[in-house]
C-alpha cells in the first residue's frame, strides 16, 4: 500500500508540475484543452471522534482541533460526564465555542440496560444533540427502537471488528437493525470494518441509507493483526472510499478516529487530516 500512496503522491505532483509548465509544452499536449470543470463542494463534514483525545483534557483537545481547523467533535462521557447536568453542559458548549467547536453527537456508548439506554438518551436531550453513537446488547435492540421513536433521534450503532462480539462489521449491523426504526442505523468504522474481512466502499454503498456517522481510520492488516496508522499509509482505499460518499450523497460527519501512538498522537492526526483533506481535493 505503501507504493500505492507513493503513486497517488507523485501522480497528483505531476498534476501540479504540468498546471504550471510553459505554454509552449500546454500547445504541443493539448491544443483544445478544454476548461477545468469545478468541483462541487463535499455533501459531508470533517470532524474528530472524541475516544482521538482519551488522554488529553478538552482544553488540550480543543485547542488543537483549532490549530487543525477542526470544527465538528462526537463528544465522549470523559470530556462531558454522562450525569452532567444543565449547568456543566452550558459550560461545555461555551468553553467548545470559544474554540469555534460544535459537539455534534454523543458516543460510542455501551448500553447493557434499558436503565443504561434511558440515561443515555436523557444525556443526549440535555446536551442538546439529535445524535447518538450507541453500542446496545443485541437483545435490547427493541428497546432502542421504543426510545427513537419516543426521542425522534437518530442511533448509530459503532461496530468494532474482531475484537469484540458485538456488530463485528457493517453487514451485522444491518442484518440487526434493517426491521426496526429507519433512524437506527450505524456508525460505519472503516477500519474496524476491513479488519473483520470487509469492504468498507462496498458497505457505504450498500447500506448508505442507515449510515448516520463514519470513524475514518487507516489500519496495517485487513485482518485481526491490523492496527492503526496514519491515513494514506495502510490498507483502505481513500480515494475510492471519498468518491462512494459522493456517490451515495452522504451528508454526515466523517469523523477521524486516529487510534496510534495515542498518548501522543498530534503529529499523526495532522498528517491524517491533511491526508484526506487532499483526497478530497484531487479525487
Amino acid at each position: 500500500m505503501k507504493n500505492s500512496r507513493r503513486k497517488f503522491l507523485k501522480q497528483s505532483l505531476a498534476g501540479t508540475l504540468l498546471m504550471g509548465a510553459s505554454p509552449i509544452l500546454h500547445a504541443q499536449a493539448a491544443p483544445l484543452a478544454q476548461p477545468k470543470t469545478a468541483k462541487s463542494a463535499n455533501p459531508f463534514h470533517l470532524g474528530m471522534a472524541g475516544y482521538t483525545f482519551v488522554n488529553f483534557d478538552l482544553d488540550t483537545t480543543l485547542k488543537t482541533m483549532r490549530r487543525l481547523d477542526m470544527h465538528y467533535l462526537c463528544i465522549k462521557d470523559f470530556h462531558l460526564p454522562l450525569d452532567s447536568n444543565e449547568e456543566q453542559i452550558k459550560a461545555f458548549h461555551e468553553t467548545c465555542a470559544a474554540q469555534n467547536v460544535v459537539g455534534y453527537a454523543v458516543g460510542p456508548i455501551y448500553m447493557r440496560s434499558e436503565a443504561e439506554i434511558d440515561r443515555a438518551f436523557e444525556y443526549a436531550k440535555r446536551v442538546g444533540v439529535k445524535l447518538i453513537v450507541g453500542v446496545p446488547n443485541y437483545d435490547l435492540l427493541p428497546y432502542v427502537d421504543k426510545k427513537v421513536k419516543e426521542y425522534d433521534f437518530s442511533y448509530a450503532i459503532h461496530l468494532h471488528g474482531p475484537d469484540m462480539p458485538l456488530y463485528p462489521d457493517a453487514d451485522d449491523v444491518w442484518e440487526n437493525t434493517k426491521d426496526l426504526d429507519p433512524r437506527i442505523g450505524m456508525c460505519l468504522d472503516i477500519g474496524h470494518d476491513l479488519r473483520n474481512g470487509k469492504d468498507p466502499v462496498a458497505d457505504l454503498k450498500k447500506y448508505h441509507t442507515r449510515v448516520f456517522d463514519v470513524h475514518i481510520k487507516d489500519v496495517t492488516d485487513s485482518t485481526k493483526a491490523g492496527r492503526g496508522i496514519e491515513l494514506g499509509r495502510g490498507k483502505i482505499d481513500f480515494p475510492a472510499f471519498v468518491k462512494a460518499l459522493r456517490e451515495v450523497n452522504y451528508q454526515g460527519m466523517c469523523s477521524l478516529e486516529y487510534e496510534k501512538d495515542m498518548k501522543d498522537p498530534f503529529l499523526g492526526i495532522a498528517e491524517s487530516i491533511g491526508y484526506f483533506k487532499a483526497v478530497c481535493d484531487i479525487v
